[in-house]
């Protein structure tokens, strides 16, 4: 999930106990053995101002981290390759939770692990060495290929439609038309939420086209859609709002060009379909999303159609290892579904400042409750 978000310390559900670790100081560490044990999972304890991880060293191939947050601060953690390149993340680890991170590295190779207590800034780094060179998942095995092209096929598809949907915003908003622009902009971003597991995938374009004036780092210029959404419902369009909306453009075209080129793993479907929920549930839920428009269930509606698509692309892997869990995952998608049926108005759905309390505890239960199972998904298709 994208770096740039920050989210509410709502509780998340936890996959699976950690013992504690010794205490580091305010470097990142490592504590107990230089490697990884045989088989096991790599130990992670966060705090506000360290980050202990129990190896620095590991074999290629699928490799578990379990975080343990003992910090005060919601932390995220990370593992990067060479130029910052995400090979795998884990958000909004809210203090005393713990969290699992399965993430594939097939290639030996210099990494760096960082916490980032209160999810901002470059986090706290260590380095971290992966030695030998495990074949990679989604090419030791048939069906992983077929859902990795599968999925990769979806991304296109979307991207290539937010490019044509996003054309036509463009055009309303440098034309002035304030209430045709208003129309196009939900029913635009639903091809990139859709998209959103796979969104750190896209480097900086993420950010740039899709950034809250919240998220904003000091220094870091809004642009992109909530940008102009903030022009077209609160402040009027500005000046300079036609050279924001090209920007624009030109960010989505770079993206559809690299939505061609993907590189994608089993792991990386399997835990952006879960982080994607993790993010409607812990922050999205409380109308942050959106917040000059109040077009939020157009966005959650995207973001379960990915998620769907995500497990969808997974479903032949998962039926043939795990069949109940599909049967749980069907029924807590179709639960979601409802309850965003129940919102609907017209061809789109009613404004998110228009739902009840009740409502919107019903949508953070129903996605917690799908949340946990797709928080299995990862380890069933790592095997």
């Amino acid at each position: 999930m994208p770096q740039f978000r920050k989210t509410s310390t709502a509780v998340l559900t936890g996959l699976g106990a950690l013992v504690a670790l010794t205490a580091c100081d305010s470097t990142n560490s490592a504590s107990g053995p230089s490697g990884a044990a045989s088989g096991g999972p790599i130990k992670v304890e966060a705090s506000d101002t360290a980050c202990s991880v129990s190896a620095t060293t590991a074999a290629a191939g699928n490799l578990t981290f379990e975080i343990a947050n003992k910090g005060s601060k919601v932390t995220e953690f990370y593992l990067y390759a060479e130029g910052d390149r995400i090979m795998g993340e884990v958000e909004n680890i809210a203090p005393g939770l713990n969290r699992r991170l399965i993430v594939e590295v097939p290639q030996a190779g210099k990494y760096q692990t960082a916490c980032k207590p209160g999810m901002v800034g470059n986090g706290i780094r260590g380095d971290f060495t992966v030695t030998g060179g495990a074949q990679s998942a989604n090419d030791a095995s048939a069906q992983k290929a077929a859902a990795t092209k599968s999925y990769a096929t979806y991304v296109e598809n979307n991207s290539s439609a937010l490019e044509t949907e996003t054309a036509k915003f463009v055009t309303a908003v440098k034309a002035g038309k304030t209430d045709e622009a208003k129309a196009e902009y939900a029913r635009t971003r639903v091809f990139y939420e859709r998209i959103e597991p796979v969104a750190e995938k896209f480097g900086d374009l993420d950010p740039a086209i899709d950034a809250r004036e919240a998220d904003l780092e000091p220094g870091q210029q809004f642009t992109g859609f909530h940008r102009l959404e903030k022009d077209l419902w609160s402040t009027g369009l500005k000046p300079d709002s036609p050279q924001i909306a090209d920007k624009l453009l030109t960010d989505v075209k770079s993206l559809v060009a690299k939505a061609k080129t993907l590189q994608l793993s089993v792991l990386d479907l399997a835990n952006g379909a879960k982080g994607l929920l993790d993010e409607v549930a812990t922050g999205k839920i409380t109308g942050e999303e959106e917040t000059f428009s109040h077009t939020d269930l157009w966005d959650f509606q995207a973001n379960l159609d990915g998620s769907k698509g995500a497990i969808a692309a997974l479903r032949p892997i998962l039926q043939e290892r795990d069949a109940a869990l599909v049967s749980t995952l069907d029924k807590q998608f179709a639960n979601v579904q409802a309850l965003l049926d129940k919102t609907r108005s017209g061809d789109g759905f009613k404004y998110y400042n228009e739902l009840s309390q009740e409502q919107i505890k019903a949508f953070a239960s129903a996605v917690d409750a799908l949340s946990e199972p797709l928080s299995k998904v990862a380890e069933v298709v790592a095997k």
